[in-house]
């Protein structure tokens, strides 16, 4: 009988990649001995270091010049993930060929002499606390003149002409940012868009006192008292690098669903993907760096690339040594640039390759 062609995973692993400057707390007592053999000896696919002001994450960019949602002459140093109409492919909506983005609801931090805006996963917003603020924005909205879905409680999506080709920026880039120079904008003129503005002042006027917000408040929670406009773009055709797609993640989700591909959730562990993969190259987003890369907590980070070590790197070592893993790629992001790096069974015996992990921490 023929033998079956191994498989081929490609891991790609948002704000995995801290900078320079935060790489040795970041490392500091980590033993990835797994980690750091496949780096050592992979092949450097692409290096994208990215800008201090993109708007958009390195994984969005990644994601979105993979599928083909975007096509510009080098997307490693393009800013620019129209993912908005994608999500909400994902999260049940209908796009069609309209312009959509998509807005979220968020607590803006006043700070010393300027606003921030806090990681929105930290807020924790219940089901009907988001029910209850979108029916109080939803008027507002829509008498912008507006076209409004809201298939999921916590992100909402618009589409009109009064909104013009807006530039916002992706929460995460924003986080924790003065969120001056964040605020969205005329992607053709670099001009604050008025239409945006007074519809961001009315919602925040809307939920001002809100009696939600009160009691959110008494619980000591952030109140919700504003909302983020980002990812605008329009749903094209794509197509799939990728025969299977594992994700959390709404936006890699609508890519695989635009591309014909069921999304499923990611696997617990390289032994549960290995033990259901098919021939061909499957992309599994693991997602357990964000909030803690977000939060500069470096040793739940660390903990975090500790798990996956055990988890994901150490089998997926053993795996292409004895051969029933094909190939490996691995996608390392930070929140300016990003590292993909493959590595095959043959690359395990370049023993003079050498690069450490503390070697592609951006700069």
């Amino acid at each position: 009988m023929p033998t079956m062609p191994a498989p081929a995973l490609h891991l790609l692993l948002p704000f995995a990649l801290p900078s320079a400057a935060d790489a040795a707390t970041a490392l500091h007592g980590l033993e990835s001995a797994a980690l750091d053999r496949l780096l050592a000896r992979a092949t450097l696919a692409e290096r994208s270091i990215g800008k201090d002001f993109q708007r958009t994450l390195p994984h969005e960019r990644w994601i979105s010049w993979r599928f083909g949602a975007v096509t510009p002459v080098d997307q490693r140093y393009a800013d620019d993930a129209p993912l908005a109409p994608f999500m909400l492919l994902a999260d049940g909506g209908t796009p069609d060929d309209a312009l959509w983005a998509c807005i979220e609801p968020v607590h803006v931090r006043i700070a010393h002499d300027h606003l921030a805006l806090i990681d929105p996963d930290t807020l924790g917003v219940r089901t009907e606390e988001a029910r209850t603020l979108f029916e109080a924005a939803k008027p507002v909205i829509e008498d912008l003149g507006v076209t409004l879905q809201a298939p999921t409680p916590l992100r909402w999506y618009v589409s009109g002409e009064k909104l013009g080709t807006l530039a916002g920026a992706s929460p995460l880039r924003a986080t924790g940012r003065n969120i001056e120079i964040w605020l969205p904008h005329e992607a053709r003129t670099g001009e604050r868009s008025r239409a945006w503005m007074k519809l961001q002042n009315e919602v925040q006027m809307a939920w001002f006192e809100h009696p939600l917000n009160v009691e959110r408040e008494s619980r000591g929670l952030p109140a919700i008292n504003s909302i983020w406009l980002h990812g605008q773009g329009a749903l094209h055709p794509v197509t799939s690098p990728f025969i299977r797609v594992m994700s959390d993640a709404a936006a890699t989700r609508g890519l695989a669903l635009a591309a014909g591909i069921v999304p499923a959730a990611p696997p617990e562990s390289f032994a549960t993907f290995a033990s259901n993969a098919d021939a061909g190259t499957t992309l599994i987003e693991l997602d357990s760096f964000s909030a803690p890369f977000i939060e500069q907590d470096w040793a739940r980070w660390n903990q975090s690339l500790r798990e996956l070590e055990a988890a994901w790197f150490a089998p997926a070592l053993v795996a292409l040594t004895d051969g029933s893993l094909a190939r490996l790629g691995i996608t390392l992001c930070g929140d300016t640039g990003s590292v993909t790096l493959t590595v095959t069974r043959g690359d395990l015996r370049k023993f003079w390759r050498r690069r450490p992990l503390a070697a592609l921490f951006i700069e």
